[in-house]
């Protein structure tokens, strides 16, 4: 039997019918105001009739005065409710799960974009991404508070939206990473200054959110496996944290790794005998399986059925997550669920620009261009130039930036 096309129940009862699973992209695919496109149903209507068990979406930001990135959704209260269902009913069509991946970006914000970036210690980026990252400002106790409620008041609203489950993005350097990371939480208060004071704020997230949706509606978070930055959130860490979101009750974990100061998470940091294997992470999620009895999710570095299956049939994961492959092949799933290899292979994205290759932004606008082009019903394009995507990306956020400075002007 091809384990891919096993189901999984998970702690809550929520059942997945196959052990696929969309990983989260960034599709730049919101109004001004924070509502999603049309473009968003399309694009996830075409990822569940491609055979997907659980796709989760690209990360929504719960506060306006936070983005990520360009064209984030926000969902922050109801006002865009109509346009979330109309999303959610899309995305769920083939017996789909779709969870929504809630975000707030921290520090990790491009300069311009927001009003001001805020994280739980004023810690800059490393030199050399100085000029694209703007120094936060430390965050107040009541300020983190809220945030905490925000991502409560979040997720009741995608649920009554009608999607099937909400996952943490605690991965890749965002806030709730800034807060477990030693080298960019420095707190001395209740929020920082040991591992587990680190830990209070992802507690009290988990905690908003199950309040706000019940013990029957699955939630999930990505976390890291590590930060690979000297001083950052280790695999020892990430292991004591897996088990405390594990006591509290969380449905699904998916491990990843590293920051957009470190990108791991597209296998800058593998080694060849990982890259041979396949998936990035597969030893700290041995790691984990021997900690903890919770359903597991593994992202990065799988590229063929085999690879895929071995990690199922291994007992060590329980689904394989997919991102970069959906982006230029929206079903994929169909060949894996027969026992096929995908059609395509992922290349490294590169523009030719040195600082701007060893960053992972690339990875993020390219496909994100991808992603557009699925959604406007255009089909994918493999080999479209990244320097083209670049000069395209630049010009949108220039564009954006002035206009959001004229409306602060005024």
């Amino acid at each position: 039997m091809n384990p891919l096309d096993q189901s999984l129940t998970l702690p809550c009862g929520a059942v997945i019918k196959n052990r696929i699973f969309k990983s989260a992209m960034s599709e730049g695919l919101g109004e001004k105001g924070g509502s999603p496109k049309p473009a968003l149903s399309k694009l996830y209507r075409i990822w569940a009739e491609g055979g997907i068990g659980l796709c989760v979406t690209g990360n929504v930001m719960i506060d306006s005065r936070a983005l990520g990135e360009p064209g984030n959704v926000v969902v922050e209260d109801q006002r865009h409710l109509e346009a979330l269902q109309t999303w959610a009913a899309a995305a769920k069509v083939n017996g789909t799960h779709c969870w929504v991946q809630l975000n707030h970006p921290g520090k990790q914000a491009p300069k311009g974009l927001n009003k001001e970036n805020v994280s739980p210690s004023a810690i800059p980026f490393r030199k050399d991404m100085q000029a694209f990252f703007d120094t936060p400002r430390e965050l107040k106790e009541d300020e983190i508070w809220d945030i905490v409620k925000r991502f409560g008041k979040a997720s009741e609203v995608v649920k009554k939206a009608g999607f099937s489950g909400v996952q943490i993005h605690g991965a890749h350097g965002y806030l709730v990473s800034q807060f477990l990371s030693p080298k960019h939480n420095q707190r001395t208060d209740d929020w920082g200054g040991s591992p587990e004071k680190r830990r209070k704020f992802v507690r009290e997230v988990y905690k908003a959110i199950r309040e706000a949706v019940g013990k029957d509606f699955p939630v999930g978070i990505k976390l890291n496996s590590a930060d690979f930055q000297r001083g950052g959130f280790t695999e020892e860490e990430s292991l004591e944290t897996i088990q405390l979101l594990t006591d509290l009750g969380i449905d699904l974990i998916e491990v990843s790794g590293g920051t957009y100061e470190a990108p791991a998470m597209v296998g800058s940091k593998a080694s060849q005998s990982t890259l041979e294997r396949e998936a990035y992470f597969m030893d700290f999620a041995v790691k984990v399986r021997k900690a903890v009895d919770v359903p597991l999710v593994l992202t990065g570095g799988f590229k063929s059925y085999q690879g895929m299956k071995a990690a199922i049939a291994s007992g060590d994961v329980d689904m394989v997550g997919l991102a970069r492959l959906l982006a230029i092949e929206p079903d994929a799933a169909h060949q894996l669920l027969v026992g096929k290899d995908p059609l395509h292979k992922i290349e490294k994205v590169k523009t030719g620009f040195g600082p701007i290759d060893r960053m992972s932004v690339m990875e993020t606008v390219w496909y994100r261009e991808q992603l557009e082009r699925i959604g406007e019903c255009k089909g994918p394009k493999p080999n479209l130039s990244a320097f083209w995507v670049f000069l395209k990306y630049v010009f949108r956020f220039v564009f954006k930036r002035k206009g959001v400075l004229r409306e602060r002007a005024t």
